[in-house]
């Protein structure tokens, strides 16, 4: 029993990420967030952080690029000056918006949205990317911040697959499934030891856990990466000392923490390129009971669903 234990520990190991940035991202702690776009294809952000106006100019980037190797995935160009790096002048204060009404998907954690002249999108976008996982309080003010994100897109937004399972024989509960763009997988070309994504490409997908062991309320519970090349991922609930691998305060205790099992789980991941992040919430499960018809069947399915999008994965065919 406790080296199966062990072995499932190990296998959910490999899919622990830490945690990382989105590439559109643009600061932290922002109030009173403006966005401006004209017809030269740059969009200009006015907001308040740090005790101060900002004004910063982006361009250069739209929709994401396939993962490709040798090519670097689009980024913004970005200046913080409000256009000075790039003109030479106080370019922010002269900026002729041509903002439209916005009339594209619905997006998680909105803050500004608007449709430019060219019928592409420009959004803005505002969560706390940076929480500590296993449910920990966080400790440092990095770990509290919400991060300001800007998208740019006239495509397909990226697409998260989720579902739920029990897995080694009904002993712990995972969540399973697939990040795609544009009907082809999501993945990186490499990670840290830790499983942070190294490339633009790689896109860590953070998973949230509602009314759990942590607490009431939503809880990070851990992030990590799509798997090259399928785009699939697998993480189960078990549990982990927070001392190994994990960001954690001086002293903390080596007391295992979870399984992270909750009502209900947000899976989030920062969209491929300058596209926007997608959020998606799914049902938790009760625990399994193998006396229960209902549970056999649902496991079963379940299993289908998994053996049915794993293709070359090796890392995800734990039933």
């Amino acid at each position: 029993m406790r080296g199966l234990a062990l072995i499932a520990v190990a296998f959910a190991a490999l899919a622990w990420a830490g945690t990382g940035a989105a590439s559109q991202l643009i600061d932290r702690n922002a109030t009173g967030v403006k966005l401006a776009v004209n017809t030269k294809g740059e969009a200009l952000l006015t907001y308040r952080a740090r005790g101060g106006v900002r004004h910063v100019l982006a361009w250069g980037a739209i929709d994401a690029r396939h993962p490709t190797s040798g090519k670097p995935q689009v980024r913004f160009r970005k200046d913080y000056a409000g256009g000075w790096g790039k003109y030479r002048t106080q370019y922010w204060r002269t900026f002729r918006n041509a903002c439209r009404r916005y009339t594209g998907p619905k997006l998680a954690f909105l803050v500004t949205a608007c449709a430019a002249p060219d019928g592409s999108y420009w959004a803005v976008q505002s969560w706390q990317t940076p929480l500590p996982d296993l449910g920990m309080i966080p400790w440092l003010p990095v770990q509290r911040a919400w991060e300001l994100h800007l998208s740019h897109w006239s495509g397909p937004l990226a697409r998260i697959e989720a579902w739920t399972d029990w897995v080694y024989s009904g002993r712990f509960h995972q969540v399973f499934g697939r990040v795609s763009y544009d009907g082809r997988p999501v993945y990186g070309f490499g990670t840290t030891r830790q499983g942070a994504p190294t490339d633009g490409y790689g896109r860590l997908i953070y998973l949230d856990t509602y009314n759990s062991r942590y607490g009431k309320g939503w809880k990070r519970e851990n992030s990590f990466v799509a798997h090259n090349p399928t785009g699939v991922y697998c993480y189960g609930f078990f549990r982990f000392d927070p001392t190994k691998g994990y960001p954690h305060p001086d002293g903390f205790p080596p007391k295992l923490r979870g399984p992270g099992n909750g009502e209900k789980y947000r899976l989030t991941v920062s969209g491929p390129g300058v596209t926007p992040d997608v959020s998606m919430t799914i049902p938790g499960l009760h625990d399994f009971d193998r006396n229960n018809p209902a549970d056999v069947t649902y496991e079963r399915k379940q299993n289908g669903i998994l053996d049915s999008i794993v293709s070359v994965d090796k890392l995800c065919r734990q039933h």
